[in-house]
């Protein structure tokens, strides 16, 4: 009798599903396993993709500008031409005003932190008082002063010819045959090294250089 008792507390299913549970518990253990992390371990394994990214390294050499630095060694071959060809820059100005607006060009030059010794004025006209002035001395010393080269020079169109390059050429058109102007312009478009401006009216600008400024 004993014995009957001891086999229905013998209840093996209540204690299979307590194992159960436990396997249920197993489930969670998989928890730790966090699918999260095995994607993170996946993006290291992206390195594959991560190599990817060095291909945008790739795009960086897009300052393959190598190529462009070698066309522009092809450009400077070319810009000694440039460098002869000097800015132009017209002021209106009647034959009469042309002349006063020259010496208000020289004095922006001037402030704006030219060195005398840069520019060159031409007048088509009349000379410069200045230069009437200096010639009174003689033409050795006035000439002596354009040599020297450490001061603003004034010359006559006819004398234009005789005078060295400078960065800074000013031409005022004050007067003067079309030939002579015309010739003025283009000594002057010869030796201005950066910029030349020319004082005069447009028209007989234009018709003097041939072409429309």
């Amino acid at each position: 009798m004993p014995l009957i008792p001891e086999e229905p507390p013998i209840p093996e299913s209540a204690q299979g599903p307590r194992v159960t549970p436990a396997a249920g518990r197993t489930a969670p253990t998989p928890r730790p396993v966090p699918g999260p992390r095995s994607a993170a371990t996946p993006r290291p394994g992206n390195p594959g993709s991560g190599p990817a990214r060095p291909v945008p390294a790739a795009p960086r050499p897009r300052p393959v500008p190598a190529p462009a630095a070698a066309a522009r060694p092809a450009a400077r071959p070319g810009r000694p031409e440039n460098r002869s060809a000097a800015q132009l820059q017209l002021i209106p100005a009647s034959a009469d005003g042309a002349l006063d607006a020259a010496d208000e060009a020289v004095d922006l030059l001037l402030d704006s932190g030219r060195a005398p010794g840069d520019i060159l004025v031409v007048t088509t006209g009349g000379r410069h008082p200045w230069a009437a002035h200096e010639l009174s001395f003689g033409e050795s010393a006035y000439w002596a002063q354009h040599d020297a080269g450490d001061d603003v020079f004034f010359a006559h169109a006819s004398d234009a010819g005789r005078c060295a390059r400078r960065p800074v050429i000013v031409v005022a058109v004050d007067g003067g045959e079309s030939d002579a102007t015309s010739r003025a312009l283009t000594a002057a478009r010869e030796r201005a090294d950066a910029l030349l401006i020319v004082c005069g009216d447009p028209q007989t600008v234009n018709s003097a250089l041939g072409a429309g400024v």
